[in-house]
């Protein structure tokens, strides 16, 4: 049998205690001291020998802080087990995939070579921005998805003839996969989004959602400017309620309330970062692909 040792990061501690309970595996906690000059110093009480090493900890904001605290557990941890696997639920630098325009660094691909000099094995992370992201690592890497818990918690709700709407054409596939598993239809909406500026457009002209719920499904809610522009979008078509899922509610720079305001009734979103909206548990899919 496969011994495990779980050991949780500032950033994802309570999903990582649910992942040690389910793998039936001894919980390490870790410390952060936060220096007044912004410096982090971390300790880690102890780390049982002979058995595989599970380091989890998401890279949301401060993403280069959760990044650092990650790197420097594993270089800690490598001391005591050769076999670390990291869980990052939520992997930072993953929309800089590619060089989009002249000069840009592909920053996923330094952090895959972060991970592996630090002692990383293998990296599992859940629903990645991009398969190229993945590909970018250059290290052994897993990506699992938490639709199906998104999706479940979706068919427990009354919802008046659901639609599922992906706010870009980038996110239609994952539209109908979801539209699929909750036994409905979807659409994806045309838009723009101005590399320099950052600004987003909806190009669709008319969609027919009248007296319909909808339900946008994205990956990831960063500002949440799509999901608003889409909103707005969907409100003048006539649309009865709007609701978001999504894995990743980062939800900076007060985005929720934004997105609210825009009238999206709830926003769903998974554990991979914790907040009001995470209502869904990755720890299952997480542990299953562990084992």
């Amino acid at each position: 049998m496969v011994k495990f040792t779980v050991i949780g990061g500032d950033a994802s501690s309570d999903l990582a205690k649910r992942i040690a309970r389910r793998l039936k595996a001894p919980y390490v906690k870790t410390e952060r001291k936060v220096f007044p000059d912004g410096e982090s110093k971390i300790t880690i009480n102890h780390i049982p020998k002979k058995s595989i090493v599970v380091v989890v900890q998401s890279t949301y904001p401060p993403v280069d802080t959760n990044l650092l605290e990650l790197l420097s557990i594993v270089s800690k941890v490598q001391k005591f087990s050769s076999k670390i696997y990291t869980v990052i639920p939520y992997m930072g630098y993953a929309r800089q995939d590619r060089e989009f325009l002249d000069g840009e660094i592909i920053t996923i691909g330094v952090v895959g070579k972060l991970l592996k000099a630090s002692g990383v094995k293998k990296v599992l992370t859940v629903d990645i921005h991009s398969k190229l992201a993945l590909k970018e690592l250059k290290i052994s890497s897993e990506n699992v998805s938490a639709m199906e818990g998104l999706v479940k918690h979706f068919k427990k709700m009354k919802m008046k003839d659901p639609l599922v709407v992906s706010p870009d054409l980038g996110g239609q596939e994952r539209a109908k996969e979801f539209a699929s598993l909750l036994k409905t239809g979807s659409i994806a909406l045309k838009k723009h989004r101005d590399r320099k500026t950052g600004k987003v457009n909806i190009l669709s002209e008319k969609v027919v959602v009248k007296n319909r719920d909808l339900i946008i499904v994205d990956d990831m809610i960063s500002t949440g400017g799509s999901i608003i522009k889409a909103t707005q979008f969907l409100k003048r078509q006539k649309c009865k309620r709007v609701f978001v899922a999504c894995t990743h509610a980062l939800l900076v720079n007060n985005a929720a309330k934004k997105i609210k305001n825009a009238g999206v009734s709830q926003i769903i979103s998974t554990n991979t970062i914790p907040g009001d909206s995470a209502k869904v548990d990755v720890s299952k899919v997480i542990s299953d692909a562990l084992k």
